[in-house]
């Protein structure tokens, strides 16, 4: 028996995971030919131009990060290729990461005990 509730567990949380893909793709599908259909089909950092097989590349950029913030005039959405998308997200990804950190690195560098060059001086002195 307890394999059964394992098995409808899981069962279970892989119906919500499809059906949470399956919301995401649709709403993506939305925005993203309403995005095409007012913005040239060219990507709003690095200027290529894509039509045809290539258009999947173009992907829409929400420029507030707010998935939820589709307004019909489509005044956050910028269309950017693949490349330019993922460059964006990963800068935001870098400053994050260093924001507020340099006060946090100044503070634990002094808290470091051993000191490797300490007896440099001393060596250098004797040669």
């Amino acid at each position: 028996m307890p394999s059964d509730k394992k098995t409808k567990g899981s069962d279970n949380l892989s119906n919500v995971v499809a059906e949470a893909r399956r919301h995401m793709r649709e709403r993506e599908k939305t925005y993203r030919e309403k995005a095409l259909k007012l913005f040239p089909h060219v990507c709003g950092r690095c200027g290529r131009e894509f039509s045809g097989k290539q258009l999947k590349e173009l992907t829409v950029h929400h420029r507030d990060h707010n998935h939820d913030n589709n307004p019909p005039d489509g005044s956050n959405w910028e269309l950017l290729c693949i490349y330019c998308h993922d460059n964006e997200h990963g800068r935001l990804e870098v400053a994050d990461a260093y924001d507020g950190s340099s006060a946090s690195t100044e503070s634990s560098t002094s808290d470091f005990s051993h000191k490797p060059f300490a007896a440099l001086e001393e060596l250098l002195k004797k040669k």
